[in-house]
């Protein structure tokens, strides 16, 4: 079955190796499959859902985009744009907005965790959210979504909102209703200081992450410091659910390697933390370090980078004008 494919990433600047391992990678993946079409979003309207400096988002949204190039893909092969240069994006988030119910956004549990105690200062913005992502993906008739575990609910919503506007406006199938891909391993890199806690930008440790541009030696010293216990390297048959810093490191050298948990296991069974964490510096340095200096190359040429999302918007909004325009016939604009 041919797959159209459509996925994103927040311009937040400093991508680190969570978001390469859990999404970019993948994207990479996908892209090699020539029946595969490949749709890639910097999702910057996304992004101000929290108040943002418009000269970082600007420059944000380069740095992503050059990470997309830098770790394999093509503009050629795949169509690569900022979500803000298709104004469809904006139009389909409020058509079906009034499709979408309160109850159903209520139950969205990134809101809640966003949000925190004080939801009363929330942006509207992040509240409907998950309306802008059903949109992302519906306008160009997506029959899949990468999409993590913190994401899924949201693939789920897009999934009601699009059955639901196909049964109001009886249109059958006009919405697709995707289907989600889920990497069934590691999709979510954690922390490395704390094994329970995401890798995110916003820890006030620049040690809890592998930022995609760290130098060698920032790499070596960030996994030599990575948190681990006093108990002995696992084998294959140990259930690690109560190791989460083993089980984050083994996940990262398996998703690197392209080998399966047991046999990381397996090859480091008996041995030391100390060699193991050697072993997982080489290869982090193997893998990303040509990324970072080609992120870093790159954005010496902004031009460069505003001329390939230029040219992606304009493939995108062939796409998603055509969708958006049957979708107003049907609404009776």
């Amino acid at each position: 079955m041919n797959k159209k494919i459509f996925s994103g990433v927040q311009p937040t600047g400093n991508l680190h190796l969570g978001n390469y391992l859990g999404a970019i990678k993948n994207f990479v993946q996908l892209q090699s499959d020539k029946k595969n079409q490949c749709i890639y979003c910097v999702v910057d309207l996304h992004s101000i859902t929290v108040k943002q400096d418009p000269r970082t988002l600007k420059q944000n949204t380069r740095e992503t985009t050059a990470a997309f190039l830098a770790s394999g893909l093509d503009p050629e092969k795949s169509i690569i744009f900022n979500q803000s240069a298709v104004s469809s994006h904006a139009e389909g988030a409020w058509i079906l907005g009034c499709v979408s119910r309160m109850g159903w956004l209520s139950r969205m549990t990134q809101f809640k965790e966003k949000a925190g105690k004080d939801k009363e200062k929330a942006s509207v913005g992040l509240y409907v959210y998950p309306v802008l992502m059903a949109a992302d993906i519906l306008l160009y008739d997506a029959t899949h979504v990468p999409v993590g575990e913190d994401q899924k609910q949201h693939l789920e919503l897009c999934r009601d909102i699009a059955q639901k506007f196909n049964n109001d406006f009886n249109s059958r199938n006009f919405l697709k209703v995707p289907e989600p891909l889920i990497q069934k391993e590691f999709a979510r890199i954690m922390s490395l200081k704390n094994g329970l806690n995401k890798m995110s930008k916003s820890d006030p440790s620049d040690f809890s992450r592998i930022n995609l541009t760290d130098d060698k030696d920032l790499i070596i010293n960030k996994i030599k410091k990575a948190k681990t216990d006093t108990l002995p390297m696992p084998g294959k048959k140990d259930n690690l659910e109560k190791r989460p810093e083993v089980l984050n490191l083994l996940g990262i050298y398996s998703s690197l390697s392209n080998q399966n948990l047991d046999e990381v296991k397996s090859n480091f069974e008996g041995k030391n933390f100390s060699s193991f964490k050697e072993n997982l510096s080489e290869l982090l340095i193997d893998k990303i370090l040509p990324i970072g200096k080609k992120i870093k190359d790159l954005l010496k040429d902004e031009k460069h980078l505003d001329n390939i999302l230029k040219k992606g918007a304009e493939k995108a909004d062939n796409l998603a004008t055509k969708k958006i325009n049957e979708m107003k016939k049907l609404v009776g604009f």
